[in-house]
């Protein structure tokens, strides 16, 4: 049974992460359409540089969100490239994501549970363990590979399955020094920011 001084710290954790979370939105709704259109472009300018992006033969995407970077570029070109591109489904029947294979942007690409784009449903689920990069959105993340989520534990689900490269995505805005944390919040193993490739020092993720 969880003690007193268990709740007490979870209860100071869970208000940490939603004064948080209220200020990232506040500073990401502050950036105008175009200055995040020019960060997303830095964004993906900057991935392609890495070795774990040109290695990666299997990843899975995300749709972005309004205040989300946007690499959906990176999404066409690797299809166009040939590498097996997945984006999170969300399934019903087990009230969390999978990974769904897509071929075809359009064709394979519809509005999910949330308004979110994902795969249709008849495209093919990927085992977790076959990808080699997985491009992880967040509200804010720190440089020991701590992320803050929206809150529903969707990501931590996978991330908990998942041995390949995490790569937390953000705009340089959501960059802080440490993000409030539990024992059951995942890590990432690099952060992309426009401005920033950080590979998380294996220490600093245990």
């Amino acid at each position: 049974m969880e003690s007193e001084a268990a709740k007490a710290l979870t209860h100071s954790t869970q208000q940490e992460k939603t004064a948080l979370r209220k200020r990232i939105q506040a500073d990401l709704k502050a950036m105008t359409p175009e200055a995040r259109a020019a960060a997303s472009i830095q964004a993906c300018a900057l991935l392609e540089q890495q070795s774990v992006w040109r290695d990666a033969r299997a990843i899975l995407f995300f749709a972005p969100l309004a205040g989300e970077p946007d690499l959906w570029r990176l999404v066409e070109d690797s299809v166009a490239a040939g590498k097996l591109i997945a984006l999170p489904r969300f399934s019903r029947e087990h009230q969390a994501y999978v990974a769904a294979l897509i071929e075809n942007t359009h064709a394979h690409i519809n509005h999910g549970e949330f308004g979110i784009r994902e795969p249709h449903a008849d495209c093919a689920i990927i085992e977790l363990n076959r990808l080699d990069l997985m491009l992880v959105p967040g509200v804010a993340f720190d440089l020991d590979g701590r992320r803050l989520g929206r809150g529903k534990g969707y990501y931590d689900r996978l991330l908990s399955k998942f041995d390949g490269v995490a790569c937390g995505v953000a705009f340089d805005q959501q960059i802080v020094p440490r993000v409030p944390s539990e024992a059951h919040d995942a890590r990432v193993n690099c952060v992309l920011t426009p401005a920033r490739w950080h590979p998380v020092p294996v220490s600093s993720r245990f």
